[in-house]
């Protein structure tokens, strides 16, 4: 199965940001990618500053069937598609990332997790849950969920062989490094994307925002890592896909054949 993660650019227009997925879902298709992964804010961009709004502004709100996520559905057709948005919620709207295909929803989540700032724009999520889909159970995280074990364990105690993880992480804002790959916001986003692959052992499909909003630079560094740790394709700091091919089912096997982290554990032991 060939499983690709974006790394690209969405910015505050929503027709451009649909015009632009529909593009990279064509381009995916004519290299018979299965499963394709867009960052977090994918349809109306990220937030421009963690500290109120900027000249951004914020994100429009999407409702969940919403004609811009049906677009999307149409292009995808028998493609698994994960992307981002901010989806309409009485008072704040949630931080949700969607999986479809052209059939329609196959999965949602609403990121739970959120770092200083985001709750006075975002509603927090309660949840983890793993789903089925044309490529095997899978499940879905949100950028800043992926900083915390419990999340991405949830997904796999649930039967999740995959796991798509959608951020919109920007670089350190008050350390700045002069090139992103020395970013220690860098270190941390590749840090976690194959801890949570070998701990969990399971496929990882990191999708990351590029480029400038507002005071936020993103980092990129987008992946597909296999279920030891090992990172099978990467974006590193520019645009682009991250594309293998791999047979998820027989991989995740192989590396529990004689180490199965989720049987091993001692939950009674864990205070």
């Amino acid at each position: 199965m060939k499983v690709a993660a974006v790394a690209a650019h969405f910015g505050r227009d929503v027709d451009q940001c649909v015009t632009k997925i529909e593009l990279i879902v064509s381009a995916a298709a004519s290299q018979d990618v299965e499963l394709l992964v867009f960052p977090d804010a994918t349809i109306g961009g990220y937030l421009g500053t963690f500290a109120g709004t900027d000249e951004t502004g914020l994100p429009p709100v999407l409702t969940e069937d919403s004609p811009e996520l049906k677009r999307v559905a149409a292009a995808a057709g028998d493609m698994v598609v994960c992307l981002g948005y901010r989806e309409f919620a009485p008072g704040l709207p949630y931080n949700a990332s969607v999986c479809l295909t052209g059939d329609g929803v196959l999965g949602r989540h609403r990121k739970v997790h959120q770092p200083a700032g985001e709750a006075s724009v975002y509603r927090a999520g309660e949840g983890f849950a793993a789903f089925d889909t044309p490529v095997g159970r899978l499940g879905m995280l949100i950028d800043y969920d992926k900083t915390f074990p419990e999340a991405a364990r949830t997904l796999a105690a649930d039967g999740a062989l995959v796991i798509a993880c959608l951020s919109a992480w920007p670089a350190s804002l008050t350390n700045r490094a002069p090139r992103l790959v020395q970013d220690r916001q860098t270190r941390l986003f590749d840090l976690y994307d194959c801890a949570r692959a070998a701990e969990n052992q399971v496929v990882w499909v990191s999708a990351n925002q590029t480029g400038t909003m507002g005071r936020l630079r993103f980092l990129g560094q987008s992946k597909v890592v296999g279920p030891g740790g090992e990172v099978l394709a990467r974006t590193w700091a520019k645009a682009g896909l991250a594309l293998a091919e791999l047979d998820v089912a027989g991989e995740v096997t192989r590396a529990r054949t004689v180490l199965s982290h989720l049987t091993e554990r001692r939950p009674e032991t864990y205070a």
